[in-house]
């Protein structure tokens, strides 16, 4: 590609490189033909900047479209907008969790700064129509052989998991009377961007036995435990409730903030999410990191909540009980 300022005479054909106005404004970006020319040449400019594309060159809108096909080829539920000064919108069609793999991404913006591919970050959580990357040509052209190594290695860069549930069931510990109902509404606010519904409303003593019980019948294809009393410890009774009802606990606690009481296990082919009290909050928290993934069916490890401290000290909720700084 060719850039830089020449006659007037001599930019037929040529790209607009800064916005002109000749009786009447023509934008950046527009393919100059004999009508601009002669507004120019009477609006007294002498010379323009231009861009002329070369025999070996993409035009930026065909461009960013051939890479967003490679990009999206194999990829159900998520749509590529129509491209327009070198940029296409990707965006999801369904609520779900996002997976981008970094290596392809990474791949594909290094081999030239004017190819470039911005996503949302690995497993953020999208609803129907939110946009999940944009691909922009910067400059007016590309070469065709950076275009191609580009696409080359494109497919796999985004994909998205819907939802696998349908349903949840949140059981509530009591200690004396009813607690309110702010910890459902901001947990069934949760399930219901996620595309499910949340069960009846559960209340049973804080004790092993009685939640065991809970567990044990709980309508649900995912289940919830959010205790009175927060969870302290592995043998505390959450945990224990949902080993006495048969289940297994596989890991406790994460190195996310707020979200630090967390408990995640298995009730028969049910995940069991043992919640910290910041879920009573409908801000984010960790628990949020871990039910979506949950619900979109992937099997989170214990190194997969290891891993998420980097990142992990989000933002203070004001309501918790025992805030990270007090008195300053």
């Amino acid at each position: 590609m060719k850039f830089g300022a020449v006659p007037v005479a001599d930019a037929l054909g040529a790209v607009l490189a800064h916005s002109l106005v000749a009786e009447k404004r023509i934008p950046k970006g527009t393919v100059l033909g004999p009508d601009h020319l002669a507004a120019l040449k009477d609006a007294g400019f002498q010379e323009v900047t231009v861009a002329r594309l070369e025999d070996a060159d993409v035009d930026e809108d065909t461009a960013a479209s051939k890479l967003a096909q490679a990009i999206l080829a194999g990829v159900e539920g998520i749509r590529a907008t129509g491209a327009g000064a070198g940029r296409v919108n990707l965006y999801a069609e369904h609520c779900g969790v996002m997976r981008i793999n970094s290596a392809i991404v990474h791949k594909i913006n290094a081999i030239d700064p004017m190819i470039t591919v911005a996503t949302v970050p690995d497993f953020h959580r999208v609803d129907a129509d939110g946009m999940i990357a944009t691909i922009k040509i910067i400059s007016y052209a590309v070469p065709a052989a950076a275009l191609g190594a580009a696409t080359s290695v494109a497919k796999g860069a985004v994909s998205l998991l819907r939802p696998a549930f349908s349903s949840a069931t949140l059981i509530e510990t009591t200690i004396g009377g009813i607690p309110s109902d702010k910890g459902r509404r901001a947990m069934a606010g949760r399930v219901d961007r996620m595309g499910m519904h949340l069960s009846e409303r559960v209340l049973v003593p804080h004790q092993e036995a009685p939640l065991a019980q809970a567990i044990a019948a709980a309508p649900g294809d995912v289940i919830f435990v959010l205790t009175a009393s927060a969870t302290s410890d592995v043998m505390d009774v959450a945990p224990e409730a949902l080993r006495s009802a048969g289940g297994t606990v596989e890991r406790f606690g994460m190195p996310v903030d707020p979200g630090n009481l967390l408990f995640l296990g298995r009730f028969g082919e049910k995940p069991v999410i043992g919640l910290p009290g910041c879920a009573r909050s409908p801000a984010l928290n960790g628990a949020d990191w871990v039910l979506e993934r949950v619900i979109c069916g992937l099997d989170v490890s214990h190194d997969d909540i290891a891993a998420m401290g980097v990142g992990g000290l989000l933002k203070e909720i004001p309501i918790r009980p025992m805030p990270r700084e007090k008195g300053i």
